[in-house]
């Protein structure tokens, strides 16, 4: 039987923010100079928004500039910042907070929004449809299609397949999506993102790319606790000496909060969990009074590209480019990425489409997006804080802040030098028995839950009779290696109960709960051997995230 295909001139791979404003800027430049550009994007959650997750406050630059009438058509920003505190949390029960005038002025977030990053990318994706994108969600782009001259598009996910990998009576073939152009928007850590990264040596003369995971809760909470458009950002505890990080608790809506803690992926300690951290956190009287006697309405967790411009591979290769968080060009210093993403995809947009008008398109590497991408502001941003992570990784939390605060609000990032941090994440965990096990107190309930409550309100749902997923080159290391040497560390960084080391006596097994995962992507990036490989599941698996 021969296999479904289908031609385009663009294909987009991903509908974040990036490869939505890609699509969007691509159809307006169609339509304006009446050319039969054609469109399509993809994406591997049920819904557009289904797999987003952000803080989020997000700058309208990018957007202003993509849609500048934003505010007649509709656009899901209602929450003003209207107040700005930063925190170092300096115990369980103590906190300073940090005079405005000290907090790098790329951290202040006047004239900003708190969003929900899902229904702001929903809104996208009417103002694509209504341009002429063909979009398809529940579609996962599994493989890349590519010969010996360029990429040509990518093969979607078989549905239908048994765990042991035999078709099922409901089996559907992939189909394959050719295009002149393929844009890949898939966010942090992107399964073909990657491959592309390592087939074309894209990150050859660059810092490697780091990592954080970022965890967050949305809240209801009682109106006289609610402060509408109150950002709150902090540092310190829980994580203090144990890894770098931060968190965040944005007032947003009716008498809603969003709370969570980022932690960078470069902490030593095997026995450190993440989830563990967050829920710690809540705990701290800044926090809980802000919460206490409210509900927690929905749970998730996404990895976080934060190497910025140091870490920023090659973005273009024969037939495609890479663009947005699946690149790297979250700027760390305003700890904010939409915008930056944006305005990438439509610098993309721009040099396909004038590419397409040249007829130089089919196949080809458009590598006018280099100088063009080097012209914006968003480089300008990104080179201006290119020492804001490798600082805090070099002189610690109070060292980094302030060198951070003399060169982003003293010196606006124009230093003569550049800071760099060439360890990997993965490689940075220490032996077990040179570290000492953490002991989190138990969850209460009532402002701290355990993981498998949490997934429950992610609404992760998978095919269960379906091959996993998350697949190990060689299973044993899972048991001689990262059990024996790092007790397992995989059952800690996991915030969503996947990866269980269960005890049969006279020996040790991992079980992969992978119906569980919320394609956050840390095991791929934190496994010490680099022995677990996340690929996509059957198209429109994984958490629906709702107001997130």
């Amino acid at each position: 039987m021969e296999e479904e295909f289908l031609k385009y001139d663009v294909l987009v791979v991903g509908a974040g923010p990036a490869g939505l404003a890609t699509a969007i800027r691509l159809r307006q430049l169609a339509v304006s100079s009446g050319k039969d550009l054609s469109v399509c994007l993809i994406e591997k959650g049920s819904e557009i928004g289904s797999h987003t997750l952000s803080g989020a406050v997000i700058e309208t630059r990018a957007l202003d500039e993509l849609l500048p009438n934003w505010k007649n058509l509709g656009a899901p920003l209602n929450t003003l910042v209207s107040e700005d505190e930063f925190y170092f949390f300096t115990g369980p029960t103590k906190s300073i907070r940090v005079p405005h005038f000290f907090v790098p002025k790329t951290m202040h977030n006047q004239g900003n929004y708190v969003v929900s990053l899902g229904d702001f990318c929903r809104w996208l994706g009417n103002q694509a449809e209504q341009l002429g994108v063909d979009i398809f969600p529940g579609f996962s782009a599994t493989e890349l299609l590519i010969d010996d001259v360029a990429v040509r598009g990518v093969r979607t996910g078989e549905m239908g397949r048994d765990s042991d990998g035999k078709p099922k009576e409901s089996y559907e073939a992939g189909i394959k999506l050719f295009a002149k152009q393929t844009i890949f928007a898939e966010g942090s850590r992107g399964h073909l993102g990657r491959q592309l990264v390592e087939h074309f040596n894209l990150d050859d003369g660059v810092d490697p790319q780091h990592y954080a995971i970022g965890l967050k809760e949305l809240w209801e909470i009682p109106s006289e606790q609610f402060q509408s458009g109150r950002v709150v950002h902090g540092a310190g505890w829980p994580l203090n000496g144990k890894a770098p990080g931060g968190s965040f608790m944005y007032h947003i809506g009716e008498s809603q909060v969003v709370v969570g803690l980022i932690v960078d992926l470069c902490y030593t300690n095997p026995y450190l969990s993440p989830f563990e951290e967050f829920q710690n956190f809540k705990h701290h009287p800044l926090v809980s009074s802000t919460l206490q006697g409210g509900k927690r309405l929905a749970y998730g967790a996404r990895s976080i590209t934060k190497g910025g411009i140091n870490s920023l591979p090659k973005q273009t290769v024969p037939g495609g480019l890479l663009i947005g968080c699946n690149g790297g060009t979250l700027n760390f210093a305003k700890i904010k990425g939409t915008h930056t993403a944006m305005q990438s995809g439509i610098i993309a947009a721009e040099v396909v489409f004038d590419a397409f008008m040249s007829e130089a398109l089919d196949g080809k590497e458009i590598e006018s997006f280099a100088s063009h991408f080097r012209k914006s502001w968003v480089y300008e941003e990104l080179h201006q804080a290119r020492n804001f992570g490798p600082a805090l990784h070099k002189f610690g939390l109070f060292g980094g802040a302030f060198f951070n605060f003399i060169e982003q609000s003293v010196l606006q990032g124009r230093v003569l030098f550049t800071l760099h941090n060439k360890e990997k994440d993965h490689q940075a965990l220490e032996l077990a028995s040179k570290c000492k096990p953490i002991k989190y107190p138990s969850p209460d309930g009532v402002l701290s839950f355990d993981r498998l409550s949490s997934v429950y309100i992610s609404n992760t749902n998978h095919v269960e009779d379906q091959p996993c997923h998350l697949t190990l080159k060689d299973e044993a290391l899972s048991i001689t290696d990262n059990y024996e040497k790092y007790a397992g560390p995989e059952s800690r960084y996991c915030p969503a109960a996947v990866y269980e080391f269960i005890d049969e006596g006279d020996s040790v097994r991992l079980q992969i709960n992978a119906q569980n995962c919320i394609h956050c992507k840390t095991c791929d990036i934190k496994d010490p051997n680099q022995n677990i490989v996340w690929i996509p599941p059957e198209g429109g698996g994984g958490p629906n995230y709702q107001g997130m």
